[in-house]
């Protein structure tokens, strides 16, 4: 399942706003778990906003956030069942915009091969996810979320059998919670996507990612 993907440091809160079809260029950053990105949901007057999240669920009630590298992808067919998932899943949900993401192939139970799978053309992505805020500490706020994944498509399948769960343009505002939808319709939409990717292992680094805060 993914487990890194790349984001435009300057999409910022026009994403929130902005029409993402024809979005492209710009320096970007790469986010693995339990470091931060940008999700775009809904704030507390039903307004879209786009805040700083970090990857790797922490539900309200544990007590130590790092708990959250347990819980970086969900799993779309049980998001109303898992009782770590389903109040976040009803209440809380979100989109994470990307332009790659990464699959790991399995070679030994201790080497993975990394493949990154681009768009053609440049086209972001937005990736379902669900979130979460922990206040454990009096003086703490900690925004978390895990990324939707449903059954690999025929592409992806040849890597790993999950992949991210896409959310189309016209699905935004039910998705996000603008417009009502019961959880078998919101379920409805999660489903693998077909679209126009690249896909080829994964280049090596040539220097350190130094654009990533600490991890609380």
């Amino acid at each position: 399942m993914c487990g890194k993907f790349t984001q435009m440091m300057g999409w910022g809160e026009l994403v929130a706003l902005a029409d993402l079809i024809g979005t492209q260029g710009g320096p970007s950053e790469t986010v693995t778990p339990m470091r931060f990105a940008n999700i775009i949901h809904l704030d507390d007057d039903g307004q879209r906003r786009t805040s700083r999240m970090r990857w790797g669920l922490v539900p309200p009630w544990e007590k130590d956030p790092m708990r959250g590298s347990k819980f970086i992808h969900a799993r779309a067919e049980t998001l109303d069942e898992k009782r770590t998932f389903r109040d976040s899943f009803t209440n809380r949900r979100g989109i994470l915009v990307v332009s790659t993401f990464n699959e790991g192939k399995e070679i030994t139970p201790k080497k993975t091969e990394q493949y990154t799978i681009v768009p053609r053309g440049g086209k972001p992505l937005s990736i379902a996810v669900i979130w979460e805020q922990w206040t454990e500490r009096a003086a703490s706020r900690l925004l978390t979320f895990a990324m939707v994944t449903v059954p690999a498509n025929k592409l992806i399948s040849s890597i790993t059998d999950r992949m991210p769960a896409v959310v189309q343009p016209e699905d935004w505002p039910k998705w996000l919670g603008e417009e009502p939808a019961h959880a078998e319709e919101l379920k409805a939409m999660l489903v693998p996507f077909d679209g126009e990717w690249d896909m080829g292992p994964e280049k090596p680094k040539t220097k350190k990612d130094a654009s990533q805060p600490g991890l609380f």
